[in-house]
């Protein structure tokens, strides 16, 4: 009995962290999104045009079969130079609407690059589970901040029943995003957020791969989450804070809704078994906007028809 309730603990700590995760970034998001909008850093022209599903899920399409053929064809250090330079190039872009607060466009701009040069280079050299998480820090507060406020409410609510559908298929299907993991893991790329299960773990010297452990039955000394897994929800959290008016309290119940939806998939998952994030995660945070937009507005808000 004692055993059990020190595994519990050992499970349960690194779990409520990655619950932090979401909260931290979500809440980092919300802070900077009317700098955002203000230095008009939207993606899109028209948030409520449905074409910009189409686009998005396109380039996501895209981009995992062009991982998948790289990593199955050629170097996967293809993959690592592709990534490492489309994390370098958001890091900057989300860089320099913040230090334009203090410095000219020029001196943010410098600024802005030197930093993202920084954070490439000691994802290169140093690529522990912490630095990978303050990278995912950086990249996911920027993207969901920059599609948050590219996007209408309904346009994001399709997209994230798209995504959880194609993540689901992925996932228990196909097993496509399993692979996709190991090749991300295996590059030690700040795709993935990483929360130890023991205090001394290195994901340097992480040696097995997803599927080796899976099939060994060997439990993970981690927790990994798709940094995607938490972005997607959390464009439905600003999307919400910046179509409403006063509209925090019904950004938050999304939020909510979305750690409803995590601690519904860590039940599955500290079972040992890769999970669909995104059907509890993106499912959580649409009930927490109807069942909020419920209760405050006793209607459904801010939903602007594509017609």
């Amino acid at each position: 009995m004692d055993d059990d309730k020190i595994d519990d603990k050992k499970i349960m700590l690194p779990v409520f962290l990655m619950g932090c995760l979401f909260v931290l970034i979500h809440g980092f998001a919300l802070i900077i999104t009317d700098i955002f909008e203000q230095a008009g850093m939207q993606a899109f022209k028209n948030p409520d045009d449905p074409i910009n599903i189409i686009f998005i899920v396109a380039i996501l399409l895209v981009v995992t079969l062009v991982i998948i053929i790289l990593s199955k064809f050629f170097k996967k250090q293809i993959i690592q130079f592709l990534i490492l330079g489309a994390i370098g190039y958001t890091a900057a872009y989300v860089f320099i609407p913040l230090f334009s607060l203090i410095f000219f466009d020029v001196i943010s701009i410098v600024l802005s690059v030197i930093c993202a040069i920084i954070l490439i280079v000691i994802l290169y050299k140093y690529p522990e589970w912490y630095i990978i998480d303050i990278s995912g820090i950086i990249v996911g507060t920027g993207a969901i901040a920059i599609f948050g406020i590219s996007l209408g409410i309904l346009v994001v609510i399709v997209l994230l029943l798209i995504l959880a559908v194609y993540d689901a298929i992925s996932v228990y299907k196909t097993k496509h995003m399993i692979d996709l993991a190991d090749t991300v893991m295996d590059l030690k790329l700040p795709v993935l957020l990483v929360i130890p299960k023991k205090l001394h773990y290195s994901l340097i010297k992480e040696t097995k791969s997803l599927k080796e452990k899976i099939d060994e039955g060997e439990e993970r000394d981690a927790f990994f989450m798709g940094l995607g897994d938490i972005v997607m929800p959390g464009i439905l959290v600003i999307a919400i804070y910046r179509n409403i008016a006063n509209g925090l309290p019904l950004a938050l119940f999304a939020l909510i809704g979305t750690l409803i939806g995590f601690s519904m998939l860590m039940i599955f998952v500290i079972k040992g078994k890769p999970q669909a994030g995104l059907p509890f995660l993106c499912g959580g945070a649409i009930a927490g906007y109807v069942i909020g937009s419920l209760i405050l507005y006793q209607k459904l808000v801010g939903l602007t028809l594509f017609w």
